[in-house]
């Protein structure tokens, strides 16, 4: 399993490369939501819901 810090490095990480995309003008709504970065977001989505499980459990708020 891996440790919050690890996930949310993992996460700027993927935000870096998201930016640099963004950034670079070759943007397409379409390729973000239906195609090559589709399974980004999945995977972001993933690990925001590991840290958040992670962080919860951490502050003893949902049990």
């Amino acid at each position: 399993m891996s440790t919050k810090q690890e996930l949310i490095s993992e996460m700027l990480e993927m935000q870096k490369k998201f930016i640099a995309y963004e950034q670079s003008g070759q943007f397409n709504a379409e390729e973000y939501y239906v195609g090559e970065w589709k399974a980004y977001r999945e995977r972001y989505q993933e690990l925001t819901n590991q840290v958040r499980e992670i962080a919860s459990t951490e502050a003893n708020f949902w049990k």
